[in-house]
């Protein structure tokens, strides 16, 4: 494994830590404050790739903060959705991007960033057009709807070349059987971040609940 404290974060980089973390936590915020709780929750419980969605309260501040105070973890945003987001995420200091969709434009606006983009897809012709237009991974979202990891299954033999990310009804219990089945990584949110625990600012029963999924990963 590469330096984890740096900057600037390659494809072939980022393919790297996905391998070795396997899971994106995904935090969307109401406020700046419990934003950095929470994603220090996830990092001291061993998760270690953590995307503020763009739809958190001041998401380019809570990057570049998280950026200054989690140098050992990769900071990104997510629900990306245009050109204007995709810069200011980028200015912001995100080191990864995740879109819910195929825009093409994006992708290639990352690419000449050299910025990993992970955009969303269902369908096996979403899929292969967004690896085909340039993109890092392929996130496989919402996945639960349409078969969870059977569907995953499905798409192992036509699209074995395609990194995907499994996310939407990724669980602490499941997680495990998605990278079994192929997928190079999970993504979760909600189920790592229960409402009661998140309202009590209980950040290390949070933090509990990451080390449990590590330990269910066997990482």
């Amino acid at each position: 494994m590469s330096n984890l404290k740096i900057s600037k974060i390659t494809p072939e980089l980022w393919r790297e830590w996905l391998q070795k973390y396997k899971v994106i936590t995904v935090i969307r915020s109401p406020e700046i404050s419990v934003g950095m709780a929470m994603a220090k929750g996830m990092a001291a419980g061993g998760i270690k790739i953590i995307e503020i969605t763009w739809n958190s309260y001041c998401p380019t501040e809570l990057i570049e903060k998280l950026r200054l105070e989690l140098p050992d973890c990769l900071i990104g945003a997510g629900t990306i959705l245009n050109m204007d987001d995709l810069n200011d995420a980028i200015a912001a200091g995100s080191q990864f991007i995740f879109s819910p969709y195929v825009n093409k434009s994006l992708i290639k606006a990352a690419n000449e960033k050299e910025i990993p983009i992970i955009p969303g897809a269902l369908t096996p012709t979403e899929i292969i057009t967004a690896w085909q237009t340039g993109a890092n991974c392929v996130k496989v979202f919402p996945i639960q709807s349409v078969g969870g990891i059977n569907y995953l299954k499905s798409l192992a033999v036509p699209l074995g070349g395609i990194p995907l990310i499994p996310t939407g009804g990724i669980t602490l219990e499941n997680a495990k059987d998605f990278i079994d089945a192929g997928a190079m990584a999970v993504g979760l949110s909600s189920k790592l971040f229960p409402p009661q625990l998140v309202a009590a600012k209980d950040w290390d029963g949070i933090s509990q609940l990451a080390r449990k999924l590590i330990q269910n990963l066997n990482l």
